[in-house]
């Protein structure tokens, strides 16, 4: 599952980036952004709105700082390392990346909340689509795996949905947002199951010696 992960967001994030320099692919992200803002409803502006509160970094600190403590407190601490440095690090990533391309938002007429910076890569998606890859990635041994797992992806496609909605954000920003967090998520997620793998290879040599 992590190299599939890896493999659908280098697609992804090749297929978006490149695409907003391509005038048909431009094209369509305005297109899209024009269609929405002319099918609003009042119960989708409402829901999108507290996606946009719920989902940006300080509630994103918020809920995995939680969950990190609650790991510490089970005695997980690889696990809390792995969701702080799932959040952290993909922050990190997706707001040098705004640097580097620096769209610029669509219109303001479209917008319906607050933007800071610049557009490419939509910094909720990717704080969505981290969750939802830790989700998916710490929950596969659980008996509800599947339904935790739906949610979950519901949670991440909903906020890169409402991102678009809002006019915060062209569709490819979030195909880039949810890329991002399933290249980076899934490559971390090897190294600590490696890192694991090794320390529990070292243990059992340990108490084989000890045997002998």
């Amino acid at each position: 599952m992590p190299y599939t992960f890896i493999f659908i967001g280098c697609l992804g994030l090749t297929i978006s980036s490149i695409g907003i320099y391509i005038p048909f692919i431009q094209q369509l992200d305005i297109s899209a952004i024009a269609w929405i803002s002319q099918h609003r409803t009042a119960l989708f502006d409402d829901v999108a709105i507290f996606l946009s509160y719920v989902g940006g970094l300080p509630v994103m600190l918020l809920v995995f700082g939680i969950w990190c403590a609650q790991q510490l407190r089970l005695k997980k601490r690889t696990s809390s390392l792995f969701i702080f440095v799932s959040l952290v690090g993909g922050s990190v990533i997706g707001w040098i990346l705004k640097y580097l391309f620096d769209r610029p938002r669509p219109d303001s007429i479209y917008h319906m909340v607050e933007t800071y910076g610049a557009a490419f890569p939509s910094a909720h998606s990717l704080y969505a689509a981290v969750l939802f890859c830790l989700i998916m990635f710490m929950s596969h041994k659980h008996k509800h795996a599947r339904l935790i797992t739906f949610f979950a992806c519901l949670w991440a496609v909903g906020m890169g949905f409402s991102r678009v909605y809002l006019g915060a954000h062209y569709p490819t920003d979030v195909i880039a947002g949810w890329s991002i967090a399933l290249i980076w998520v899934a490559w971390l997620w090897l190294q600590f199951s490696q890192h694991r793998l090794k320390q529990n290879k070292l243990f059992l040599e340990k108490n084989l010696n000890e045997v002998e």
